[in-house]
């Protein structure tokens, strides 16, 4: 077994992460979705073990649904900002990736088109963007796959009913899609009269005020330099990352990267 995946298995199994801190797994009752219940807690709040994997995002539970602000080259439209991606991290914090090299899959566009999913697709053209410099659109989307998709307990192998193959990753990539949607990061920022600018500075803590106004939560950004460059929208997971209930959260205090202040919100025309 590969290491990578070994790691992933001994956790998955021996129940060490903090989602699931409760003693050891039974196996037998690992993947079995279709005993799913409406009661379960949601991830990172449980106080029994949960065992049925399927049903409860145990590796991780604290999951960033997060988005680019590019302008240098600029990607997406301009007055969006872009997928990054949906990042299961730890409960603590922390993080895993590359869970399971076996479901690196190398088209996403052709896993989309054969399983019908054509509007996701369509969707991710526009609104999912690598920056050219570090590779197609294609590449990030396989690398979020690989990366953070096969980490998600709920998206194991056994847990899918379907033989399509990459049906794991068309479950993905519908779920990012469709929060996203939710998530109009641009719309949040032009309701509290802040849009980008070339000459416009902001302080940290009136650009995280005007985004808990807007939406409701505080989310946390980061910056290149003093430019905003990308935002982080915190979640647990009830049920399922296939149709489960995301419930949004605070980020956590400290988890911003930016300055204090001069922080500029760049238009993408510059």
């Amino acid at each position: 077994m590969l290491p990578i995946l070994a790691a992933c298995a001994a956790l998955l199994l021996a129940g060490l992460v903090t989602a699931s801190p409760f003693g050891v797994l039974e196996p037998a009752s690992l993947f079995s979705r279709a005993l799913c219940s409406s009661s379960l807690p949601a991830s990172c709040q449980n106080t029994t073990q949960e065992t049925n994997l399927c049903c409860f995002e145990a590796l991780g539970g604290s999951i960033l649904q997060t988005q680019f602000w590019d302008t240098k080259p600029a990607t997406g439209p301009t007055n969006s900002w872009t997928i990054h991606g949906l990042w299961p991290d730890h409960c603590d914090g922390s993080y895993s990736e590359d869970c399971d090299p076996s479901r690196d899959y190398s088209s996403i566009t052709d896993i989309l088109t054969d399983a019908n999913a054509t509007s996701t697709l369509s969707y991710m053209q526009t609104y999912w963007k690598n920056d050219p410099n570090d590779g197609s659109d294609e590449e990030l989307w396989e690398h979020e796959w690989a990366t953070h998709g096969t980490f998600y307990s709920t998206l194991a192998p056994d847990c899918i009913t379907s033989s399509v193959y990459g049906q794991d990753a068309v479950y993905f990539f519908g779920r990012v899609v469709g929060l996203f949607q939710t998530l109009n990061t641009y719309q949040f920022l032009e309701s509290q009269g802040i849009t980008p600018s070339s000459s416009t500075t902001h302080t940290q803590s009136s650009l995280l005020s005007a985004l808990q106004a807007a939406s409701g939560y505080t989310p946390a950004i980061s910056c290149s330099g003093s430019d905003l460059s990308q935002i982080s929208w915190y979640f647990n997971l009830q049920g399922s990352l296939i149709d489960g209930t995301f419930l949004p959260y605070n980020a956590p205090s400290g988890s911003s990267d930016c300055p204090s202040s001069g922080i500029k919100y760049l238009p993408k025309n510059e």
